[in-house]
């Protein structure tokens, strides 16, 4: 009967005095799986002068300390305060960025026009925010839109400022960039006599380029890195650090994620221009919260999900604003954002925005033939999990091994073992299927290397039920 050398950390093998010597080896002491806790990273605009330095990420846990380190009404502060709605238990770092030197601030106007000839209120909407100012008969004009500016200014949470000449209250937004191109405008008066005119947000040009602070972030960590910027150029940059912090060099793999509030068309085109398994992006057209928070939201409520392989369908995103009925995605319009690498939004019962389901934005090849391989955001976050379920069970186990005919074996014992805790948290199935195709071996040009060949079938997510009724008479 052979047995295994017993090998010693501590205790040499040349001791000749007489004694019991007992070392504590703690290698075989963690049997379970890695625990699967999310970090998410928002990088967004802080405003000018803001108390937290830019390209330096801080953890951040309330709205409160979001706006005193960025600034209120800033991008980050607004998106930290919809990740945290979103999901209030949430790990989250932000970082600041500055607003591009060449940026233009966009704008836009409320014009009041007339006499009141009766008492009202007039109400003015930024986004999600309602600015409120009553109205007394008599009041003019020049009067109310003076009086609606001192409103803005006392409301400092809001993405804009204002300012009244002439009877015209102005609005710039505080960032630069054309994130505040976004900023959905509405007003209303009960004041008879008094007329609003809107001019939208617009104007808006030239947003910071990103990759100065993702590479600020590289060695970090993070899970979940989410975009304020919808653009080809911005998420390219997002695309291009997540392969990075996420090769097999590195192994420190995250998924990036953005949102959009505009047509379905501009969501299909910005997925097809984006195409990478690790970026998802939520549409949800005609919302009066920012595509910026929206983003949040979605980011926030992915990290939500330990779960690498449960599906994220009909979880809400708290906070976000439910878009009218008249510009909801239709059932068709889903399929086909789906078809499409973008992730429909839709709104359900309760008037609470929630995902339909997540996928990611790559949808062919790099041949131009599509590729379902990895359409569901779950399939490339279970790979991850697996990924570092075995490399922690490998390096705890094995730390300072010997490589000889006896290791091999040892090593293919702990992948099974790790791919056997996965299947029974339903995260990989058939491991017994494919354990023929599980091969740990010896390399034939490096003497101290092994290579391990490990099939993984990820467990896919129920998304589609279909039956068939027979009628029977």
């Amino acid at each position: 009967m052979g047995s295994a050398n017993v090998s010693f950390d501590t205790v040499p093998a040349s001791v000749r005095k007489p004694g019991k010597y007992l070392e504590f080896n703690t290698r075989l002491a963690v049997r379970t799986l890695p625990a699967n806790a999310q970090r998410v990273l928002i990088v967004a605009q802080a405003l000018p002068g803001a108390s937290q330095p830019v390209l330096q990420p801080v953890d951040v846990f309330s709205d409160v300390e979001a706006r005193a380190l960025f600034g209120e009404g800033s991008v980050a502060h607004l998106m930290a305060r919809a990740a945290i709605v979103a999901n209030p238990y949430i790990s989250l770092a932000v970082m600041g960025v500055a607003d591009d030197a060449a940026g233009v601030a966009a704008s836009g106007s409320v014009a009041v026009g007339g006499t009141a000839v009766s008492s009202g209120v007039l109400s003015v909407q930024v986004g999600t925010a309602m600015v409120r100012v009553a109205v007394a008969k008599d009041d003019a004009a020049a009067a109310i839109a003076t009086a609606l500016a001192a409103a803005f200014a006392a409301t400092r949470d809001l993405p804009v400022t204002a300012g009244a000449q002439a009877g015209t209250v102005t609005l710039t937004a505080r960032n630069k960039g054309t994130l505040a191109n976004a900023i959905p405008l509405a007003a209303h008066s009960t004041a008879q006599g008094i007329t609003v005119t809107l001019t939208p947000m617009s104007g808006g040009q030239a947003d910071p380029d990103i990759k100065p602070a993702l590479a600020a972030v590289y060695n970090a960590g993070h899970h979940v890195i989410i975009s304020p910027y919808g653009s080809q150029e911005a998420l390219t940059a997002l695309r291009d650090h997540l392969d990075g912090v996420s090769h097999a060099m590195e192994q420190r793999g995250a998924v990036g994620v953005y949102a959009t509030t505009g047509t379905l068309a501009q969501g299909t085109t910005l997925a097809g221009q984006v195409n990478a398994g690790r970026i998802t992006g939520g549409l949800l057209p005609g919302t009066a919260s920012l595509p910026c928070e929206v983003a949040a939201a979605y980011g926030a409520v992915i990290a939500s999900e330990e779960d690498p392989a449960r599906p994220l369908n009909t979880l809400p995103l708290k906070g976000i604003a439910p878009p009218p009925v008249a510009v909801r995605l239709g059932r068709m319009e889903q399929e086909t954002a789906l078809h499409n690498g973008v992730t429909p939004l839709e709104v359900g019962p309760g008037d609470v925005v929630q995902i339909v389901r997540a996928v990611t934005t790559y949808t062919r090849d790099p041949q131009g033939i599509e590729d379902v391989a990895l359409l569901d955001l779950t399939t490339i976050r279970t790979l991850d999990y697996v990924r570092r379920a075995v490399r922690d069970r490998i390096s705890l186990r094995f730390p300072r091994e010997k490589l000889s005919e006896r290791t091999p074996p040892k090593v293919r014992s702990e992948i099974l073992d790790v791919l056997l805790k996965l299947e029974e948290l339903e995260v990989v199935e058939a491991v017994q299927a494919n354990l023929p195709a599980l091969i740990v071996e010896r390399d034939a040009q490096d003497p101290n290397r092994l290579n391990a060949k490990i099939p993984v079938d990820v467990v896919n997510g129920l998304h589609v039920f279909a039956g068939r009724i027979d009628l029977l008479l």
